[in-house]
């Protein structure tokens, strides 16, 4: 999984998406973002309009279209570039992108043919993904509030809450809703220590954050408690088999949907505490 993970991430570093600082990436593309959307459409066509400025990719469909043979267009395309992977890995790379994002298409006898598809669909797709991330975070910003919107880091806690609604109301994604929710309020609580001079040295998970607020008097239990729900949701989601049931449990569309809700009213009511009201 590692060697998985260090591949991906140089491949995404290749494409333009990412670039590496030290031992951090961060996004180098504003396609990065549409790439979080629950639309399989639209995170072909980002890869679509992405691979077809890769020069790997160019040469290994000119030569796929000269051979009408993956293997041997893998070979010039290595030979062409001097590029120290495998053959085998070059194919299963580009063809694996190209099929996804629909730039080649399998024909008869496996085989495969250039997608003459438009451009402008695609940037029609991208741009309605735009628009609907763009809504999305309306709508999240709406619900917490402007002030606590405007209080909280936008990129960390705004943009994956976002994300989690439109997975939540694309359906069949609870699941990514929910670690999407997770992953919001993780961050914001790290903030929030930070701005309240609260220690939280050591301590990782939400479940672990808040007793620690708590502890220190910066979170009343009411609020600690309920940010447990999305804490303890998000332990159910991620960490696979539970010891207490014997099995993973599954997350259902519904928990997807309510907490999205539940996580931006729990930011409020922090801001809420924070300015010295109560609130739930």
């Amino acid at each position: 999984p590692g060697n998985l993970t260090d591949n991906a991430l140089a491949l995404a570093e290749d494409l333009g998406l990412v670039a590496k600082s030290g031992d951090v990436f961060r996004p180098a593309s504003p396609l990065c973002k549409l790439l979080r959307t629950p639309q399989e459409n639209e995170r072909a066509a980002v890869l679509r309009v992405t691979i077809e400025s890769f020069e790997p990719f160019q040469i290994f469909r000119e030569e796929l279209e000269a051979t009408a043979d993956a293997s041997a267009a893998a070979t010039r395309t290595k030979a062409r570039l001097d590029l120290n992977c495998h053959r085998e890995e070059i194919k299963y790379t580009l063809l694996s992108l190209a099929t996804f994002s629909g730039a080649l298409l399998v024909s008869q006898g496996n085989s495969y043919e250039r997608d003459n598809k438009s451009m402008s669909n695609l940037l029609a797709e991208l741009a309605a993904g735009s628009g609907e991330e763009a809504a999305a975070i309306f709508k999240v910003r709406e619900e917490i509030g402007s002030n606590a919107a405007d209080w909280v880091d936008h990129a960390s806690v705004i943009v994956p809450l976002a994300t989690a609604l439109r997975h939540a109301s694309g359906g069949n994604a609870g699941r990514e809703a929910v670690l999407h929710s997770g992953n919001a309020i993780d961050s914001f609580l790290d903030s929030y220590a930070q701005e309240c001079g609260a220690n939280l040295h050591d301590t990782t998970g939400i479940n672990g954050k808040l007793d620690k607020l708590q502890q220190q008097g910066h979170l009343p239990k009411k609020l600690q408690f309920i940010g447990k729900y999305i804490g303890h949701s998000r332990n159910a989601a991620d960490h696979g088999v539970d010891q207490d049931v014997g099995a993973a449990w599954d997350v259902s569309d519904a928990t997807g949907r309510n907490i999205v809700f539940v996580a931006t009213q729990f930011i409020a009511s922090v801001f809420e505490k924070n300015e010295g009201r109560h609130q739930v």
